[in-house]
């Protein structure tokens, strides 16, 4: 039953993604020429020629970025995010085909009224679209029914998760173990038995999938279960055991047929992937200089009049692959030796800074000349925040994980800072967003971090 509602609401998806591209294309039309002009320009036989070529890429953009897969656990920022991407891609295919085929008097104002129109359509019909859904999942409707293989912590995690966000539509439906005495339900959900009565239980009753959350004591029945699982034609999905230590994005190999588990997927290890970043930060520190060297100028000029010293503050941090490189930054605080340079973190109300550096560090002025940190290849421009080796040393031992934000490039921004951990903040906090960075790199997340920077995080509370 489920696989036939997906169906049918992806069928639905499709044609209501298509009415809106007409009434889009009616609506710039009729904005651009008759609103706006008091004529009709378009024939008819070419306005239908634009729209069907339209309809056609935006189609073909729509299935390509995924619009149409199951969303129940997607954000809708993610998911409105993949809808302007369609919607760029599209435009540009639009575009190229406008040009080529050498479509009427089509003009720049009608595309972007369309583009915008049909945009922010697209974007309400998710919005309502979803909220309809989670509606139904709530009441009962378009759920998936679970059967889970197991009674422990793992499958425990895995109730508190589903019982947490009933909008993904996960009904357990019921409970099998090992147990040895009996017992009829567990966390409130009846127990159907022994592990050994699967087959039965399969055959009695249909289930959209089987949720198997075994412990290492019990990893031996794993075959039984994917076996019968697969007899039975129902779809399997397995929790580790050691789930805590592997990412949520595992990389899985092939070795002649053997499986093998990257349990740390770093997209930026692909060197097609790394290129592209690497001349996207070439470009983006470019342009940033010439933009902000105005504010560099006057930010040089203050630094003099308010403090004696140079005007550059270099200091050695840790990099990719735990190479040091020194950072540079606009100085910012009183002439200091090396070792409060080098062990001393910055507190609020920190009296090592002068009165024009408290404003930039505050701004994030300060950090302006690390765009040639990134020209040099020493940083990107989004990446985890490099620290110094001092710190570095330290954390290692007291924060898990913490040296696998070595594995990519340093950056001036990253998904930590935008998200407010900067200065004296959580250590723990700061690396779980920066290996959620590393495990889920895409250049749509790098734009995103960029926006995110740019409305909210050149000014934060915490930077000090």
């Amino acid at each position: 039953m489920i696989k036939e509602n997906q169906k049918y609401l992806n069928r639905s998806q499709i044609l209501l993604d298509l009415g809106l591209i007409v009434i889009s294309m009616a609506i710039a039309y009729w904005a651009r020429f008759v609103l706006l002009d008091g004529r009709i320009s378009l024939a008819q036989n070419e306005l239908l020629r634009v729209t069907g070529w339209t309809v056609l890429v935006y189609a073909f953009s729509y299935y390509s970025k995924g619009l149409y897969k199951p969303k129940r656990k997607e954000t809708l920022f993610n998911e409105c995010l993949d809808v302007v991407q369609a919607h760029a891609l599209g435009i540009v295919l639009m575009m190229v085909g406008l040009y080529i085929f050498k479509f009427g008097e089509f003009s720049r104002g009608q595309l972007a009224i369309f583009f915008v129109t049909n945009l922010i359509l697209m974007l309400l019909e998710r919005l309502v679209v979803r909220g309809v859904l989670r509606h139904f999942r709530r009441q009962g409707y378009n759920l998936r029914h679970c059967l889970v293989i197991g009674a422990n912590q793992i499958s425990d995690d895995f109730i508190d998760r589903v019982e947490k966000n009933k909008h993904w539509g996960y009904r357990i439906e019921g409970i099998l173990d090992n147990w040895v005495y009996p017992v009829h339900e567990y966390r409130g959900y009846p127990v159907l038995g022994h592990i050994d009565k699967l087959v039965d239980v399969l055959t009695t009753r249909y289930y959209d999938m089987v949720i198997i959350a075994l412990t290492s004591e019990d990893a031996e029945e794993l075959g039984y279960v994917l076996s019968q699982c697969e007899k039975a034609g129902v779809k399997s999905c397995i929790i580790p055991y050691y789930y805590q230590y592997v990412p949520t994005k595992p990389y899985i190999d092939d070795l002649d047929g053997l499986s093998i588990i990257d349990t740390r997927r770093v997209p930026l290890e692909n060197w097609l992937k790394a290129s592209a970043k690497r001349v996207f930060d070439i470009l983006f520190a470019s342009v940033a200089i010439i933009i902000t060297s105005p504010i560099m100028l006057f930010s040089v000029v203050m630094i003099k009049l308010t403090s004696p010293g140079p005007t550059i503050f270099h200091q050695e941090r840790v990099g990719l692959n735990r190479q040091p490189f020194m950072m540079y930054k606009f100085r910012s605080m009183h002439v200091q030796t090396d070792d409060e340079e080098r062990e001393q973190w910055t507190t609020k109300n920190d009296p090592r800074k002068t009165k024009w550096g408290a404003f930039m560090r505050k701004t994030s002025i300060d950090e302006l000349p690390q765009f040639f940190n990134v020209l040099k290849g020493d940083m990107s421009v989004i990446g985890p925040r490099p620290e110094r080796p001092y710190f570095v040393e330290k954390f290692k031992e007291e924060v898990p994980r913490y040296m696998i934000k070595h594995q990519v490039r340093p950056g001036i921004t990253g998904w930590a800072q935008v998200n407010g951990y900067r200065g004296d903040t959580s250590i723990e906090e700061r690396i779980n967003h920066d290996l959620y960075y590393i495990e889920n790199w895409t250049f749509a997340f790098d734009l995103r971090i960029i926006f995110l920077t740019i409305f909210k995080g050149f000014i934060n509370k915490n930077a000090y």
